[in-house]
């Protein structure tokens, strides 16, 4: 018999509920490998009278983590400093974890009787999920992400999702060896692309600098983008995370379709990965289009013409529930609310954000043995194309307008010059206690690299400034 999400036996850990069979030798094999997903790379006993589950445990280590604190000093679109109304990082984490979370409760509702619902995340697990998901995003976003791939070309690379899983199972000190030890299935909810940098990189394609400058030196950004991976320093914990896959299970989990031209892409993620992914879609789609119409930085006229035509789910949904409230042009009325004042631009992006959420569905890979690789949620065809074109105008009128691409140029010119200077003379310029960890490391570059992601925007300006301002300084300047 199929049960629903939310019905538990009392010895599996929330978090990780599964369908039972009525064969007790079929049920005891996956109760094994429900638990097998609880388990942390450093044995880990709660206190008796701990009331949390695994989900709840992650959750609170994500939280208190000096990684996450740090992500409020961090831009998502806008510059820092610009204003204190937009997101950043930070609130962009916690409105993935809070979308999730509400997928998560609205794949329960919808599909109560498939399969795949027996396997959902519980809310806590999934907020871990969507609170993590940008920790290794470095310092000036994406153009910060590109300049250390450059700085590390010759070191393995780098890409934020896979600093993401460096953070959680290296640099946090939440135990002695394991960074924030975080349960199995968390980190493979983490773990956005199962395939390392140098499985899924172009040789072809060498981060370099662009050729014809003389006065300066630029990066060719197109070259320094990254693939989708994580870092070959952490195979041995890709490893540990997939060991409850079959052989078969994991061939597959780790397939990637080749692109003439670009860097290969890895297929698959997880049920959980595919969750947050949804919602980070959403909340990058509708919050970042809601700060962009806040802040001016995109006009009624520019976003009439650019989703005229592009959101009919929407519309129809709209006239459908409020019959009497839009007159004959809903899409007019729909324009009107977004750019009117803050009450009806809020009410309008709430109804957005509704309509994707309940939007979602299961697709099953019947390849797949395990749930938590078989099972995988996306979005309706009709509000995928939708936010794609909202991510598409937030993309074409903000992220790449001259204003925020001068500040990205900017930033990662300045992180390449503090990661140099770092890399040049470590013992001279690192903290003390930085120090002792490359030298622990046996002077590992990859540990001046964690250095340098793990800055606020803040800090790596203050860090320029007193290694290449005129500006004397000062001793008692923190570092």
């Amino acid at each position: 018999m199929m049960r629903r999400a939310d019905e538990r036996d009392s010895d599996i850990p929330l978090g990780c509920a599964c369908a039972v069979t009525a064969n007790p030798a079929s049920a005891l094999d996956e109760l094994e490998q429900i638990m097998s997903w609880s388990e942390r790379r450093e044995n880990w006993t709660p206190q008796t009278e701990d009331a949390r589950a695994d989900g709840d445990v992650d959750y609170g280590r994500v939280i208190h983590s000096a990684s996450f604190r740090r992500l409020q000093g961090k831009t998502q679109i806008l510059s820092l400093g610009d204003s204190d109304f937009y997101r950043t990082r930070l609130t962009h984490s916690l409105e993935v974890a809070q979308i999730a979370g509400s997928i998560a409760r609205q794949l329960g509702k919808s599909f109560p009787d498939h399969p795949g619902a027996a396997h959902l995340p519980d809310r806590s697990m999934i907020h871990a999920i969507g609170c993590t998901h940008d920790l290794g995003h470095p310092p000036f976003g994406h153009g910060g992400e590109v300049a250390l791939n450059y700085c590390m070309r010759d070191h393995g690379g780098f890409e934020g999702n896979g600093q993401t899983l460096r953070i959680l199972s290296r640099i946090e000190s939440f135990s002695s060896e394991a960074g924030a030890n975080l349960s199995r299935r968390t980190l493979l909810g983490v773990l956005k692309y199962p395939l390392p940098y140098t499985q899924v990189r172009n040789l072809a394609i060498q981060p370099s600098l662009l050729k014809g400058t003389a006065v300066v030196s630029l990066l060719d950004v197109k070259s320094c983008k990254p693939p989708k991976c994580y870092l070959d320093s952490e195979r041995d914990v890709v490893d540990w995370i997939l060991e409850p896959l079959s052989l078969a299970d994991r061939v597959r989990f780790e397939e990637s379709d080749e692109r003439p031209g670009k860097h290969a892409l890895p297929r698959h993620k997880s049920l959980d990965c595919s969750i947050m992914d949804v919602a980070d879609d959403i909340a990058y789609g509708v919050h970042d289009l809601e700060d962009a119409i806040a802040l001016g930085l995109v006009s009624k006229d520019e976003f009439f013409a650019a989703l005229l035509d592009k959101c009919p789910t929407f519309l129809d949904a709209l006239k459908a529930k409020y019959r009497n409230e839009s007159g004959n042009d809903v899409f007019s009325a729909m324009v009107t609310d977004l750019f009117g004042g803050n009450a009806s631009r809020k009410h309008c992006i709430n109804r957005l954000v509704h309509h994707f959420v309940t939007a979602v569905e299961f697709v099953e890979l019947p390849d797949f043995k395990e749930p938590l690789a078989r099972y995988r949620v996306v979005m309706q065809s009709g509000q995928r194309e939708f936010l794609n074109a909202l991510q598409g105008f937030v993309v074409d009128k903000v992220i790449t307008s001259p204003e925020v691409q001068h500040l990205e140029f900017k930033g990662q010119s300045m992180v390449v010059a503090v990661f140099e200077a770092i890399n040049s003379d470590p013992k001279r310029l690192l903290p003390r206690d930085q120090y002792v960890r490359f030298v622990n490391s046996g002077s590992d570059v990859r540990v001046l690299c964690d250095f340098v992601a793990g800055m606020t925007d803040a800090y790596l300006l203050r860090t320029y400034e007193r290694l290449f301002s005129p500006r004397m300084g000062s001793v008692f300047d923190k570092l």
